[in-house]
């Protein structure tokens, strides 16, 4: 018998059953180690976090990409459900008042209309009376300009400035076709305004009217076992954006009444429209403000001279001093729990993706996005049940139960 045919050595201690399948085991060819496992650990849990981040980027792309393409509907949209973290509350305090809802809800929106239209038509209103003076002190401002192009440090020669003028109006006069063409779409970008802002009276309209149903039919879109999660969160970020609304007000208007009475203890026309567009410009952080305090600072120039513009400026940076060192940490940092650091990256890259909407979105947007995360990966919402969507105070949705038959209203 050759060596290779004989039996192999019995070990006692093998069951027989356990040694034959062990032979037969010998016979069969060497298992392939598969390909995962030959890599470290490090390189497979990178490739399983690199794919799944790519379709979550994905995701997140052509989401950006839906609302940059239905921008005329989605900037409306916003716009309202910010006006309506203000209106709900006051419509609910009428209501509670004994108030019937629809005088409730016209009376809401009746001192939205009157409060926005009332400012507006006081800024243009001073604007219209101060309009000669504007031109005639723009006039001599820019003679002064001249004068100072030609006696200062520049030295620079009447032909020199002329020629720089008229190279201007050339440039204005080749690209004219660009301006016309422009011109000519202004009557579509009337329209567009027109129809953004007929749009978010209707939302704050129905968010005012029907709410509720509004929000459980969001709610219904997910799965039964996500709702409770869903609606907890909607509930949370729902609460952090009206006190957004709230703190942004007050911060807006300590802005406009600050600057405001700096230019009108200056003597400076045109105090109302300052105050105005600082209010306006103050509900987008840090830029908003900075630039609109600048065009006062920018009137105090033209109209009074250097000197009053310097003290102007002072002016503005001491609100703005005040808004960045008290208020917004002790007022807006409360009420949003958002760091300075993540306001101005938001409000940067806002900016970049979206221009005005965007930085204007930024900051209620990533405010809203941390207390919803914030509160699903704390777990609180599985002690709901998934159908469970009631409605906190404050909501978005009727925070004041609607009256049964037979009760007083």
């Amino acid at each position: 018998m050759a060596e290779s045919d004989a039996p192999a050595p019995q070990n006692p201690s093998v069951p027989p059953a356990r040694a034959r399948f062990l032979s037969r085991r010998r016979d069969l060819p060497a298992p392939v180690e598969p390909v995962d496992a030959s890599l470290p650990r490090g390189v497979r849990l990178a490739g399983a976090w690199s794919w799944r981040l790519l379709v979550i980027g994905a995701v997140i792309a052509v989401a950006i990409f839906l609302i940059v393409q239905l921008r005329l509907i989605v900037v409306p949209v916003l716009i309202a459900v910010l006006l309506a973290a203000l209106l709900v509350p006051f419509k609910d305090l009428l209501v509670r008042r004994r108030w019937p809802r629809w005088l409730a809800i016209v009376t809401t929106l009746l001192t939205l209309v009157v409060v926005v239209g009332g400012l507006f038509y006081l800024a243009i209103w001073q604007v219209t009376r101060e309009s000669h003076e504007l031109q005639t002190q723009s006039v001599a401002a820019f003679d002064e300009l001249r004068r100072w192009l030609t006696t200062g440090p520049l030295g620079l020669t009447k032909d020199q400035i002329d020629g720089a003028f008229q190279s201007l109006w050339s440039s204005l006069q080749q690209d004219s076709q660009v301006y016309i063409s422009g011109a000519l779409s202004i009557g579509s970008t009337l329209g567009h305004v027109l129809t953004g802002a007929l749009l978010t009276v209707f939302s704050v309209l129905f968010i005012l009217i029907d709410g509720r149903s509004i929000w459980g039919w969001i709610v219904r879109i997910f799965p039964k076992n996500a709702r409770a999660a869903v609606d907890g969160a909607g509930q949370a970020g729902w609460l952090t954006l009206r006190n957004f609304a709230k703190v942004q007000v007050l911060v807006a208007s300590i802005d406009a009444l600050g600057i405001g009475l700096g230019a009108f203890f200056l003597g400076l026309p045109l105090v109302i429209p300052i105050a105005v567009l600082v209010f306006l410009g103050s509900f987008i952080p840090i830029v908003g403000a900075v630039i609109t305090g600048a065009l006062a600072v920018f009137v105090a120039l033209v109209f009074k001279g250097w000197v009053f513009a310097l003290i102007m400026l002072g002016v503005v940076l001491l609100v703005q001093q005040i808004e960045g060192h008290v208020l917004q940490p002790l007022i807006m940092g409360t009420a949003v729990k958002v760091h300075p650091l993540a306001v101005v990256l938001a409000v940067a890259a806002g900016s970049l993706l979206a221009g005005i909407p965007g930085a204007l979105f930024a900051v209620p947007f990533v405010a809203v996005l941390n207390v919803m995360v914030h509160y699903v990966s704390s777990g609180a919402w599985r002690s709901r049940p998934p159908e469970a969507t009631a409605a906190p105070e404050g909501a978005i949705w009727e925070t004041v139960p609607r009256p049964r038959p037979g009760r007083p209203r």
